[in-house]
């Protein structure tokens, strides 16, 4: 039996892989299976990952072998490798590939690789409505119409589809990058950019078109869509969270390309103008009048030929918009991410119709380029006074979450690190509106929430640019896309349960490059040996797989 002491990898016949956290060759065995697999819990000594069918995919589709796979699991593994693993691995994997939905004469048509997985795809009752002729034992003809829920119903069933279809081009677009910003900044993508376009477009930019880029907060992954949109010429539609990413969006636009304002547009509350280049948000998008009632702007998507619509923050993309989607597959589809994490489970559904994952970078790799900030991250953990205890020892689960949330124990703590950063320009971040409400006026702080004029967010981020207001209290609207450069440290008072993906962007308002030393700090402040605590723990799980470790600290 094979036994390497320094290894740090314990591979298990159910997929699951332990990987040791204190031996010298944890941060390279990690840094291998983030590729490949999904971490799943990460307590000090021992971090569990899981292998699935998702995560063997989309690194199939980036590029990953089968034997690249297996070699990392042998060449970290402690023990033997369980054989039902490779072989496991090897037919998950190899199912990218088999599946092949090409361009025909007569619509689209599906491909096997062989006649015994044509005849099983045709057995599956959810397809029977989707399918058209057969044509022959391994094809069988596609409505174009069906293209996206074909593709949808197929990963859901362990069959994904490889798209090579082709697109509809869009309405032409003369644009060009600008070797320097309009204001006289000199700029260029960087490496990394240019190699996340190269992935996007594969081969060729007729073809290439569909897919996500993940890119950690402050990697600069609207350089990303505006180079993709450059490279390919046509009409486009951005789709961003809200009305201040957009215009973010508007303005480097303009900045670093040819275009002028007569060429952009915003399809927003305010305006609902259409454009050689429209940004809008999903927000409007998924407007309707009333709960059982029409998306009355979904026509937006059908009403101009774009020829590549841009998905800011994808793993954010509302239920609603995944119908729309589905029917946009002749369209190329760039996604754009920090995180694939969904806490709804519909990370397949992103896979199948915006695309695989094309591109990513770990975290750890950007900052040690300097191209973001080095991130210091700190769990501060504080107890209760006596009355709160006792009203959280009676109360039902979700009141016990808000309880804790909402602790006011966390003030003196609060204002201990405004005084350790003094000079810093500080984001204190939370959930409960109230919460915010209270430490804004005991801290004296401006607060940006959901009910904030557009006009007034602008004017508060803008005072927060210049340094006229070195301290921001923000609501889960500042979660998102929200260009803040200078801020450098980031209070966590509370947080949505145990959402990785809100810990991964929140962590992100931090992480644009600075001067100087280049580095950040994130605070979160829990309430110890309560449910906040545990929430907490599974909340960092994502930033623990990019190599971020928190301090844990006692009051």
């Amino acid at each position: 039996m094979r036994y390497v002491p320094e290894n740090p990898l314990i591979v298990q016949s159910d997929h699951t892989l332990m990987l040791e956290t204190m031996g010298p060759h944890f941060r390279a065995a990690r840094d291998a299976l983030v590729r490949f697999a999904e971490l799943v819990k990460s307590p000090d000594y021992v971090h569990t990952y899981r292998v699935t069918p998702l995560s063997l995919w989309n690194a199939a589709s980036a590029g990953m072998t089968v034997d690249e796979v297996l070699d990392l699991l042998e060449k970290w593994a402690k023990y033997d490798v369980p054989p039902n693993v490779p072989v496991s691995i090897r037919q998950t994997m190899g199912r990218w590939g088999r599946l092949k939905l090409l361009a025909d004469p007569r619509g689209l048509r599906l491909e096997a690789d062989e006649a015994v997985l044509m005849t099983e795809v045709c057995s599956l009752k959810p397809l029977q409505t989707l399918l058209g002729k057969r044509v022959d034992e391994t094809s069988v003809l596609i409505d174009p119409a069906n293209r996206g829920e074909l593709k949808q119903v197929l990963a859901h069933a362990g069959h994904p589809v490889e798209d090579l279809a082709g697109y509809r081009d869009g309405a032409a677009l003369k644009v060009e990058m600008l070797p320097e910003t309009k204001g006289g900044a000199p700029w260029g993508l960087r490496e990394y950019q240019r190699d996340a376009v190269d992935a996007f477009f594969g081969d060729s930019v007729a073809q290439g078109g569909n897919g996500v880029v993940v890119l950690p907060c402050g990697a600069g992954k609207t350089m990303i869509g505006i180079a993709a949109m450059a490279r390919l010429g046509m009409k486009t539609l951005v789709l961003c969270t809200n009305v201040t990413a957009l215009r973010q969006w508007k303005a480097e636009v303009l900045e670093r390309t040819s275009l002028t304002e007569d060429d952009l547009s915003e399809y927003s509350g305010e305006l609902k103008d259409i454009r050689s280049v429209t940004f809008s948000t999903y927000q409007m998008l998924t407007f309707r009048k009333s709960k059982n009632g029409e998306f009355i702007h979904f026509g937006l998507f059908d009403r101009e030929n774009w020829g590549l619509v841009i998905y800011d923050e994808v793993h954010l993309l509302p239920a609603p918009i995944f119908r729309a989607v589905a029917h946009l597959q002749a369209r190329r589809r760039l996604g754009l991410t920090a995180t694939l994490v969904r806490e709804d489970g519909k990370e397949t559904d992103v896979f199948a119709l915006i695309g695989p994952k094309r591109f990513d970078v770990p975290w750890k790799d950007l900052e040690h380029q300097g191209w973001i900030a080095a991130a210091i991250c700190t769990e501060i953990r504080v107890s209760f006074g006596d009355e709160d205890r006792l009203r959280y020892a009676v109360a039902d689960d979700r009141e016990k979450f808000r309880i804790a949330s909402t602790n006011a124990r966390k003030l003196p703590v609060i204002e201990e690190l405004l005084a350790r950063h003094d000079t810093d320009r500080i984001l204190i971040l939370g959930m409960y509106v109230d919460q915010l409400d209270w430490l804004s006026k005991k801290l004296g702080f401006p607060l940006i929430e959901g009910k904030t004029p557009q006009r007034r967010r602008d004017e508060l981020y803008q005072r927060f640019r210049t340094g006229e207001d070195r301290v921001l209290v923000v609501s889960k609207v500042g979660n998102f896309s929200v260009d803040l450069p200078d801020a450098n440290v980031a209070i966590q008072v509370s947080g949505t349960w145990g959402s990785r993906q809100e810990e991964a962007q929140r962590l992100g308002r931090i992480l644009r490059p600075k001067g100087g030393e280049n580095r950040a700090s994130f605070y979160s402040i829990v309430t110890r040996d309560t449910v906040e605590q545990t929430f907490g723990e599974k909340r960092q799980l994502f930033l623990t797989e990019q190599g971020y470790a928190y301090r844990i600290e006692t009051r």
